[in-house]
């Protein structure tokens, strides 16, 4: 129990220690402001100050550390007692935590240990710090900042008293719900170091973390300039005014001159500070404890002087004319009226002021007519607290620009006469309107996230920053709301609404309610702002470098380097540049509206994260932190999103851009576990639920494609054109399958489905196609296409056409298996009711990169297909490859047909259609079948029986080789197919080529026959042969050949030029036997054609007249 005790009691100390520090402080704020005080010879403010100093600050802690010393043994010491037992253990002392008081952000206090050279390297620490130094302290320090000193007593007489506490209560609100969903993110698993943005990116994931990110970096590095700005203008308006370097001739060029001097000033302050950060983070960390205190003893110094201001008011007077302000610096000789009275001798003498409404000091000069109707008047600029002043600031006093600050309740003749500037008025320097103010206050609320950027240094994260973050906000809350109130109760409504306090003759405003002395807030709020800046500089460049590490954001890479001890150099540097514009925009009510943009950014999405992990359920969503609801965290939000809009909604739309630019600019493939990829799949999920109640609307239909891919040996990719293909045709839109079939069993050749998988992936990216790829691993290609076809998609989202490659060289092809399998797949979609698009010269096709040039797109409509070839070209065009494209339309009448009204009709339902397009009809004559159709039929059919008879097996033959039977026979077969060969290549190159036989139509006749007969004839002909040369083709094959060589032949002579023909497509015979023919048939169609697409319909409508 004694142990426990004298742990008491060395607590004690520690606060007495504390006490001690702070009086400290106050005795090097007292002996700066005596040097002041010494230079203005005002003796009795010092003696004022000294006794302030002493009664409040020094008298107790030393007297309370006398008592503790008296109360405490001799001998007692911090490290005389034993330690404490396990379940209780030991905690340093309040002073030692204290000196150890930082407030940089994770990884600063790591570089200071390591620029030490040739020091010996101190071990790493475990975390030790607790709530009260780790989080509240920090949160208090960062949130408490320039607007409080500066402009809070602007906004609350522009304002009035209660829209001020209404603009604070909102902004208060916005941080605490923000900051109880950022407790429920810490409470939700541990948190190692990184701090916000590490909880806010491993939430969101890489993209929306790291547009949050850089929103956040964005608001801190702003938030430097803001800081060094308002540090200048303390130093130029209150603490040295004569230091300006650039003055004004006439009182309209005050305001630019002003602003020069800011962005001097502010430069040069700018750059020193960042050559501290940049030699050693360990100058910034020793002087937080003094900035905090400098913080502490202002704010202190507030409440005890409106307390003072009850019974003994300060003596602030404002001279007024009727009710219009003067302007205190032109109150030369501290006479406020218009004449005074000399009694010895007794003369009538004009004031200063005289001269600046008349031409002239004599008292028959002309003046302002106003000044002749007006007389002047002092009034108590601190009424007190006492003196009721509040009932005449509950409401608001917006001005315009230019507008002179006046007082509603004094007496003023009705002259409607316009100030001028050359007057000595205070004149409102901006226009004010209640979301102005929002934006302007807004900044001093931020910081909420300090304590949890020092994650890593917390002994308990999950327990100190929701306590510590959420009890600071709380307390600045009470601070800002209770100053409110005692601005309005104790400061008349002109000193209020005077910005820059011209009517106390050039006092801070706030701090004329300060007690003893202005100086206080003026010394304690210009090292304040000191201290915020650097702090800034200091954590804005670590948050950069933080984002550059995680690599997400490809063009800040660069700056995730630094020194050898990880200093971000680079980062450092762009910080200073960003800063740098802020400082050029030289006004502090400028500034402030841009980094509210983007504090209020990163806070909506942070709300976004909680709210979106609780509505979707999210598995390891499990925080900590009971008084957490989704409620909230929407609440926070909606604060957010309009507080963007009412204080700017230009500013607004900006930020949104940025994040918009920078989230669509990630191409992060990391998986951090967010809650966006659990809305990703909430919404895929409803979709697809959507999408599976009914078939698609013809309105809706577009092509989701399966392209089909065949691999060599190598595993590389056949005919990665089609793939090509299929990218100009969906130019990135809708669903796109990537299939292919590894032959084997999977159990076995699993390795290689992924080996093929990647490799489709990779090929993927490179022609940059959204979508997914599939591998089937079967027994049979064609059993695994048939699969794939099948099982490819998901509910609605299923492929409704399928893009293969045509078997290129088929005829040499010593395995039929392979146009076998086209077949077979042109059945199985066809069955499946699918599309088929079948390319053909693939390697011909134009890739991404080569674009056609002007030509034409040909379609040759000849059956209807649904609207197939209609809708494919028009998709084509949307591509940048075929955008230069026409598109011609072509049709095939017959003899009975009327051409003309055929086009007519055809033209109207393009014009329906919407679609552009040449349309041309073209007549088919009958005609007898030429000689070359007879020819190209025979050699189909005489290539078929042979093919037939080579399907023996060689087992086959062996067997028959070994029993010995039909030798002879099986030796003619071989000569015959020999000669067979031969044969076709003769025939190829004399009647494949067809040029001849489209100039010339020669007919079949006996002559012919017998010319052919004596040409091919001869001893060298086997008889068997010859008799085989003497079969007749079938006549339904002569005639199908008939229409096809035709048909080509129009069609060459026709599209000979085009980019692109596309072609219906006709179905496979339901006889496998014919499968050759068939293909012979589709040979013939499209000779002559450099780029062919074969379209075949899945027997729906795909395209309408109707909007």
């Amino acid at each position: 129990m004694c142990r426990y005790f004298s742990c008491f009691k060395r607590n004690l100390l520690g606060i007495a220690q504390f006490l001690s520090l702070i009086s400290l402080t106050s005795f090097v704020i007292y002996i700066i402001c005596s040097l002041f005080y010494l230079f203005s010879f005002l003796s009795s403010l010092y003696s004022s100050l000294s006794l302030f100093l002493w009664l409040i600050l020094f008298l107790p802690s030393s007297f309370f550390s006398w008592f503790l010393t008296m109360f405490l043994p001799p001998d007692f010491s911090v490290h005389n007692f034993p330690p404490l037992p396990s379940l209780f253990p030991y905690r340093p002392s309040f002073t030692s935590s204290f000196s150890n008081y930082t407030n940089l952000t994770q990884g600063a206090k790591e570089h200071e240990e390591a620029e030490g050279i040739g020091e010996k390297k101190k071990p790493s620490k475990s975390p030790h710090m607790g709530t009260f130094m780790g989080v509240y302290l920090p949160c208090l320090q960062n949130i408490f900042g320039v607007i409080l000193f500066l402009r809070l007593t602007w906004v609350v007489g522009t304002a009035g008293v209660l829209q001020a506490l209404c603009i604070v209560f909102i902004c208060c609100c916005c941080t605490l719900l923000t900051a109880i969903s950022m407790s429920a993110i810490a409470t939700n698993g541990v948190v190692p170091a990184g701090g916000s943005y590490f909880m806010i990116s491993r939430s969101l994931g890489p993209e929306f973390g790291g547009a949050v990110g850089l929103c956040f970096y964005l608001g801190t590095t702003f938030a430097g300039a803001m800081y060094i700005l308002g540090a200048i203008e303390i130093l130029l308006m209150y603490i040295a005014p004569k230091a300006a370097i650039f003055e004004a001739k006439y009182p309209e060029g005050e305001g630019a001159a002003m602003l020069n001097n800011m962005r001097v000033y502010g430069s040069i302050c700018l750059l020193l500070m960042s050559l501290l950060v940049f030699f050693g983070v360990k100058y910034v960390n020793k002087l937080a404890s003094i900035f905090l205190a400098c913080v502490i003893v202002s704010i202190i110094s507030i409440y005890v002087g409106a307390l003072v201001s009850a019974f003994n008011p300060p003596h602030f007077p404002v001279c007024m004319l009727g009710n219009r302000t003067i302007n205190g610096h032109e109150l030369d000789d501290n006479q406020c009226a218009k004449t005074i009275i000399h009694h010895v001798p007794t003369l009538v003498m004009t004031t200063y002021l005289w001269k600046h409404f008349c031409q002239g000091p004599e008292l028959n000069a002309s003046c302002d007519e106003y000044f002749m109707s007006n007389n002047f008047s002092n009034i108590e600029g601190i009424p007190g607290l006492a003196s009721g002043i509040i009932s005449e600031n509950l409401w608001s006093s917006y001005l315009s620009k230019g507008d002179v600050v006046e007082k509603g309740s004094l007496s003023s003749s009705h002259v409607a006469h316009p100030s001028s500037t050359h007057q000595p008025y205070v004149f409102a320097d901006i226009t004010t309107s209640f979301t102005l103010l929002v934006g302007i206050f807004f900044p001093s609320v931020t910081g909420i996230m300090a304590g949890s950027n020092r994650s890593g240094d917390l002994k308990d994260a999950q327990r100190s920053i929701p306590i510590g973050t959420i009890l600071a906000i709380l307390t600045t809350s009470i601070v800002y709301l209770s100053s409110v109130v005692l601005f309005g109760a104790c400061i008349d409504g002109v000193v209020l609404r005077d910005k820059f306090g011209d009517s106390v003759k050039g006092n801070l405003v706030v701090g004329t309610l300060a007690w003893p002395t202005p100086w206080v807030i003026v010394i304690g709020s210009f090292f304040s702002t000191c201290g915020a800046g650097l702090q800034s500089l200091t954590g804005a460049p670590r948050l950069l470098q933080a984002i550059a590490k995680d690599n997400i954001v490809p063009f800040l890479r660069v700056f995730g380097h630094g020194k050898a001890n990880g200093e971000p150099t680079w980062a450092l540097l762009l910080t200073g540049l960003i800063a740098e514009l802020g400082i050029l925009i030289a006004s502090l009510d400028m500034v402030a509206p841009i980094l509210t943009m983007f504090f209020l950014m990163c806070y909506l999405f942070v709300n976004l994260a909680c709210a979106l992990q609780t509505l979707l359920r999210t598995p390891n969503w499990r925080p900590r932190f009971s008084y957490y609801h989704w409620s909230l965290s929407f609440l926070g939000m909606t604060f957010c999103l309009a507080l963007m809009f009412i204080s700017s909604w230009y500013y607004a739309i900006v930020a949104m851009v940025i994040a918009s630019m920078i989230y669509k600019y990630i191409e992060a493939e990391k998986e951090w576990g967010d809650g966006i990829r659990g809305l990703s799949l909430s919404a895929a999920r409803y979709a697809l639920l959507r999408l599976e109640e009914g078939p698609p609307h013809t309105k809706n239909w577009r092509p989701q494609l399966l392209v089909l891919l065949k691999l060599d040996e190598d595993a590389h990719v056949k005919s990665p054109r089609l793939l090509t293909f299929a990218s100009q045709l969906k130019a990135g839109k809708g669903l796109t399958i990537v299939g292919t079939v590894v032959s084997g069993n999977f159990l076995q050749s699993y390795g290689e489905a992924l080996a093929a998988e990647q490799t489709l992936k990779h090929l993927m990216d490179k022609e940059r196609v959204k979508g997914f790829c599939q591998c089937i691993v079967a027994q049979k290609p064609r059993e695994g296409i048939s699969h794939m076809i099948q099982s490819s998609g998901l509910g609605g989202m299923r492929p409704n056409t399928v893009v293969m490659g045509w078997p290129h060289a088929w005829r040499q092809s010593e395995d039929p298996h392979s146009w076998k399998t086209f077949i077979n797949t042109v059945r199985v979609t066809t069955a499946a009711h699918l599309a088929l698009l079948v390319p053909k010269n693939i390697s011909l096709f134009p890739t991404n990169s080569e674009p056609c040039t002007e030509g034409y797109i040909d379609i040759w409509w000849i059956v209807h297909d649904g609207g197939m070839l209609m809708l494919l070209p028009f998709l084509l065009r949307q591509h940048k490859v075929w955008r230069k494209c026409g598109m011609r339309i072509f049709t095939v009448a017959q003899m009975e047909d009327n051409s003309i009204q055929m086009k007519k009709d055809l033209a109207t339902f393009l014009y329906h259609l919407r679609i552009e397009a040449e349309v041309e009809v073209v007549e088919m004559h009958d005609s007898d079948i030429s000689a070359y159709t007879y020819e190209r039929t025979l050699m189909m059919e005489q290539r078929s029986q042979m093919l037939r008879q080579m399907r023996l097996s060689k087992s086959d033959r062996e067997k028959e080789v070994r029993k010995g039977r039909r030798k002879r026979l099986f030796h003619k077969f071989n000569q015959k197919s020999v000669e067979l060969e031969h044969f076709l290549h003769d025939f190829h190159i004399a009647g494949g080529s067809s040029e001849h036989h489209r100039r010339v139509q020669m007919t079949w006749t006996k002559e012919k026959t017998a010319q052919y007969r004596v040409t091919h004839s001869g001893c060298s002909t086997p008889e068997g042969f010859r008799d085989m040369l003497s079969i007749r083709p079938d006549h339904s094959n002569v005639r199908r050949m008939h229409t096809a060589v035709k048909l080509n032949e129009v069609i060459v002579n026709k599209s000979h030029d085009a980019r692109l023909v596309l072609l219906n497509m006709p179905g496979p015979p339901r006889n496998p036997d014919g499968d050759e023919n068939y293909m012979e048939f589709l040979e013939v169609l499209t000779e002559g054609l450099e780029r062919v697409l074969l379209v075949r319909g899945g027997g729906s409508e795909v395209i309408t007249i109707y909007s």
